[in-house]
Order: C-alpha cells, then structure tokens, then sequence
C-alpha cells in the first residue's frame, strides 16, 4: 500500500510539473514541445546615457524582429543562504595570524550576520527560453540542431545588446524546478549533482518511459 502511495505521489508530480524529460540542455514537454534555456547577464539601462539608452532601444528592436520565434524572458529573485559564505569568513578570521586583518574579520563577520537577522539577501537571475515544436518528423538529433541554429540567433543578438549568456546543462534545469516548487527545501537542503541525477530517473525518465 506504502509504494502505491509513493508511486502515486510520483505520478502528481510529474503531472503538475507536465515535463518530459531533460536531454542534452533541452527540456522536453508533452506534444512534441522543446525549450533551450538560457542564462544571460544583466544590463543596468538606467546608468546608461540617454544615447547609449536609445542605441539599445533599437538594437533590442532590430534583435526581436531578427529571432522569427516568439521568446519568454524570465526573472526569477531566489533568497541566498549565506551559512557556507558566514562560515567560510569565520574559518578565514580564525586562520588570520595578523591582529589588524582579524579584527577587521571579525568586524565584518558582525556586520554581515546583523544585516542578515533583518534583511533577506536575494539572487536575481535572468532568462531567456527558446521555443521549439517538432512535427513529429525529426528525430532528436535534427531537433536538437533545429533548437540550437535558434540558440546562435539568440545568443548573437544578445550579444550585440552587450549580454553574454549560455545554455542551461541538464541538472541546471531540473534545479530550477526544485527550487521553484519547493523554495524554502530548495534553500534548507540544495540539491547536489547526484540528488539531481536521482531525480532525473525516478520522475522523468520513468515518467517518460510509463506514457
């Protein structure tokens, strides 16, 4: 009765998360669906002299009109656990031979851990995903080419705009779903590589292979 259980909760969350799989960078959807994920740097506009504001305005422009696939930008702001960062700061005062160096250690250390008792230090991490619908005529090699002749566009046109990005990995992209459905675990217990690897089998690609 207890793995019925188990295996029906497995079965819910591969419903609502509604993935297929994960594969060389490419999140799979039902349907014949892709998506490239991309991880792309940020560009502070309001510092921008209002010349360098209008250049990017057209660039942007001419970039979205160039792509010829409809793209989502996301922002996701995820809170950071500074555990490690405090320890590692106090691992490095208690090291510190120098009596000055210490001190301003310790005076750091102080000041980091009030800042943290009444704010929340936040990430913010920028996306762009990259469409794909197979007719069901391709195999995954030919999709995966069509997807990335998308990705060099995109990541040609970002870079004009002064924005370096790269393509999620696989443990990357099961990451963000971890820590989108569950953000308070995601933060208590981060999922390692091999956690990563457990989850990829048990609920996508049995997921996969039961459908």
């Amino acid at each position: 009765m207890f793995a019925l259980r188990k295996s029906d909760r497995k079965a819910s969350a591969r419903l609502q998360i509604d993935i297929k799989g994960v594969k060389d960078g490419l999140l799979i959807l039902p349907h014949n669906r892709y998506r490239a994920i991309l991880s792309v740097s940020p560009v502070n506009f309001e510092l921008k002299s209002e010349d360098e504001r209008d250049a990017i305005i057209d660039t942007y422009e001419s970039f979205l009109n160039s792509v010829g696939c409809p793209l989502q930008i996301l922002v996701r702001t995820r809170e950071i656990n500074m555990d490690n960062y405090l320890a590692d700061l106090r691992a490095n005062r208690d090291q510190e031979e120098d009596a000055v160096y210490r001190a301003q250690l310790q005076n750091y250390d102080e000041f980091i851990r009030g800042l943290i008792e009444t704010n929340r230090i936040l990430s913010r991490n920028f996306y762009v995903i990259v469409p794909y619908t197979s007719d069901g005529k391709l195999d995954f090699d030919g999709i995966q080419e069509q997807v990335g002749q998308r990705v060099d566009i995109v990541r040609k046109g970002l870079a004009r705009l002064g924005i370096s990005s790269r393509v999620l990995t696989d443990l990357e992209i099961l990451d963000q779903f971890y820590s989108f459905y569950s953000p308070k675990q995601a933060k208590l217990q981060p999922l390692s590589a091999h956690a990563l690897e457990l989850v990829h089998t048990e609920y996508i690609q049995k997921g996969a292979a039961h459908e």
